[in-house]
């Protein structure tokens, strides 16, 4: 066997409460696409971030190029030809796009030259970004798309990919993946870790698989299917999702002509959006981040509150200039698709963080029930199998799938009139991506109006009942989930529906 461009030997990461690595052993060669496979929590991550030194290991050896080496930090990484893409986003909000991507590079290009290396970089992958955008008003694949473009511009011998997929339209997937064999094909090997089977056993040449912190197996996805891979990784079949025909009632949500103009220089107005959600059904809502997905949630959530009061309605109740806890009063629950920072505050406990849409164990008098909030937190924790060290772990401390389980779980628990969800499983393994959408079709079939917004186009047309695209502002029509495929509706992101509909007229 040639020498491998990348050898990881007993890689072992312990924290005071779990080993996150447990002597792992990895080859990966020149010229490989190496997937890297594990159920949330698995010691994927932790294994990554030891490869580009932002985690240092407890015992193991590198070898890179067929030399031993000790990674310090993602500088050293970047020096050896090492980058990767995070699931979580390493961006300075108050910084420019360009100025994000110029402090990742070794800043021998001044930032007008990286901002047009940026724009050529843009359009060549299909991943179109203004760079000289402040982070802090980009949606959250617009900053994925940062990363991506960040982690090409250093031309990485070796470059790993962390979800790289979950924003993107699927032709622009398509395109991805051209240019990832076009950079395998040039000598650059690839780390791919991907919740999503198919893609990995469409792109992959090699599979690790990670269970609790360990190497369970090594195989080639090619030969295998959706099932024995998920089996292989869970050591069990996901969830099936059973859903039965919807029997949609009385109108829950109602939007009506909604037009707001964004706040942000570079937001998206929303242009006269007009849709509705009834008791019993899931709507979704498709479309490539960034094309007023953000506006839409803020509008509402009660967020923004600067909407006509009546072109949002909530069981009739006109609720556009509303705040979040009055639409919680008509049983509005939200869970948005940033998990840190919005949808859960990184420093507070999981049982505190409950706190933050529920008011289930606060007294009349504004005491809190402790003890109540514990026992809550836990069975939350335990229904939706969350991997935590008990109702004090901080948020912060999950893994990204594990508190998204949790966030969803809270909202579920309340069993609320309307549910919106965005990006219900971004990020999330299998097995519990399986759990969530069981979770969901049973709140629905309970009688919930359900709306999800979501780039997971295979997600929206497993879960809707109806949907809608939503490109620069606008919203398509409604479409039957059984008048709809991934073709058409990657077709209508680009905003290209409406002679779609006049020819079905």
């Amino acid at each position: 066997m040639p020498t491998p461009l990348l050898s990881l030997k007993g890689m072992t990461k312990r924290y005071p409460s779990v080993v996150a690595c447990n002597e792992v052993s990895l080859d990966i060669q020149r010229g490989e696409i190496h997937a890297v496979l594990g159920e949330n929590g698995a010691g994927k991550s932790t294994l990554m971030k030891m490869i580009y030194g932002s985690v240092q290991p407890d015992a193991g050896a590198i070898e890179f190029l067929g030399q031993t080496v000790s990674i310090s930090n993602p500088k050293e990484a970047r020096r050896l030809g090492i980058n990767m893409v995070f699931q979580h986003f390493n961006l300075f909000d108050t910084l420019t796009v360009a100025q994000n991507v110029w402090l990742g590079l070794d800043q021998s290009f001044d930032l007008q030259t990286v901002s047009q290396k940026i724009i050529e970089k843009a359009s060549a992958y299909g991943l179109d970004i203004d760079p000289q955008r402040p982070v802090y008003n980009l949606s959250v694949g617009e900053m994925q798309r940062v990363e991506i473009i960040r982690a090409l511009l250093s031309d990485p011998k070796l470059l790993i990919l962390d979800e790289p997929t979950s924003v993107l339209t699927p032709q622009a997937v398509d395109k991805l993946f051209t240019v990832l064999r076009q950079l395998v094909l040039e000598g650059c090997s690839i780390v791919y870790i991907s919740h999503k089977l198919h893609e990995i056993r469409e792109l992959c040449h090699l599979c690790t698989v990670m269970r609790s912190g360990r190497v369970t197996g090594v195989c080639d996805p090619r030969q295998e299917t959706n099932q024995t891979l998920s089996q292989m990784m869970i050591g069990a079949q996901p969830v099936q999702l059973i859903k039965r025909d919807s029997a949609p009632q009385q109108i829950v949500l109602q939007v009506d002509q909604l037009q707001l103009q964004s706040e942000d220089q570079f937001g998206i107005d929303l242009k006269d959006l007009t849709f509705q959600v009834r008791r019993g059904e899931v709507v979704g809502i498709a479309g490539v981040s960034g094309n007023g997905q953000r506006e839409l949630l803020y509008a509402l959530s009660g967020e923004d509150t600067r909407s006509q009061h009546a072109s949002i309605a909530i069981e009739g109740q006109s609720v556009g200039a509303w705040g979040p806890q009055q639409r919680r009063r008509l049983g509005l629950h939200f869970v948005p698709d940033e998990r840190l920072g919005r949808g859960a505050v990184p420093s507070m406990s999981l049982a505190h963080n409950l706190l933050l849409t529920r008011t289930d164990n606060v007294h009349a008098s504004g005491w809190i029930r402790w003890k109540q909030l514990k026992l809550h937190a836990q069975r939350i924790i335990d229904q939706f199998q969350v991997k935590a060290q008990g109702p004090q772990a901080l948020a912060q401390s999950l893994s990204g799938g594990n508190l998204q389980k949790f966030i969803v779980g809270r909202e579920i628990d309340a069993k609320p009139n309307l549910l919106i969800v965005s990006q219900p499983t971004w990020g999330v393994d299998v097995g519990a991506a399986a759990q969530i959408r069981s979770a969901i079709l049973q709140l629905r079939d309970a009688g919930c109006a359900v709306l999800i917004i979501s780039e997971e186009l295979e997600e929206l047309l497993e879960l809707s009942d109806r949907m809608h695209v939503m490109s620069q502002g606008r919203l398509s029509p409604s479409m039957n989930r059984a008048d709809a495929d991934v073709q058409t509706i990657g077709t209508w992101m680009s905003g290209l529906w409406d002679q779609a509909v006049e020819m079905r007229a």
